[in-house]
């Protein structure tokens, strides 16, 4: 099974090499070649699987202005960017923001980490609000320039606001950090760089 899973990543990583031209399809979910987001055009970065074991449990794209290789290139962009996420299995949306606080924190040093907790209890808040996100839910995390983060479950912005660059690059990190949730997965969203 840990060969099959290997050969799967493997493949998601090639497949991703290039710049996509059409959608990227994973698991009956399309990942178009490119967005508008906040009146820019957004280029998919990469999309893959988050696998846990051998379950898979959601998938993500990254949409970037420009290729990035890494969180750090992708902090130094000044445009829009947006991560989205679809689930493919049900899984209680508190504990899963609680899995996004520790992912967070296992990629920052804990004085960072410390500055952001108001920001960890607001969007544990998001998620409890929605008790359980079900296969085929949906949720993005945008970086509008001007405003901040913003989530949006299944299309419908939440009211809650992060502002700081710093909490949605610590976000980023959950996926894209030195301790990535899924190694497979970060892989294949900075896939599309050079």
């Amino acid at each position: 099974q840990a060969l099959l899973l290997a050969a799967a990543l493997a493949s998601f990583a090639t497949h991703a090499q290039e710049r996509p031209t059409d959608p990227v399809k994973l698991h009956g979910v399309n990942y178009a070649p490119s967005l508008q987001l906040q009146g820019q055009a957004l280029q998919l970065n990469g999309a893959g699987t988050r696998y846990k074991a051998v379950f898979k449990v959601y998938t993500a794209g990254l949409y970037l202005e420009k290729p990035a290789a890494s969180l750090e290139a992708i902090g130094q962009l000044t445009g829009p960017k947006r991560i989205t996420v679809s689930m493919l299995r049900s899984i209680n949306a508190a504990e899963l923001g609680t899995l996004f606080a520790h992912g967070m924190e296992d990629n920052m040093d804990k004085q960072q980490f410390s500055k952001l907790i108001p920001g960890v209890v607001r969007m544990s808040e998001v998620f409890n609000r929605h008790k359980e996100l079900k296969a085929g839910d949906r949720f993005t995390l945008d970086w509008l320039p001007g405003k901040g983060m913003v989530i949006s479950v299944n299309g419908k912005p939440e009211p809650a606001e992060f502002t700081e660059p710093e909490f949605y690059q610590a976000m980023l990190g959950i996926w894209l950090g030195p301790k990535p949730a899924d190694r497979g997965l970060k892989q294949v969203l900075l896939a599309a760089a050079p």
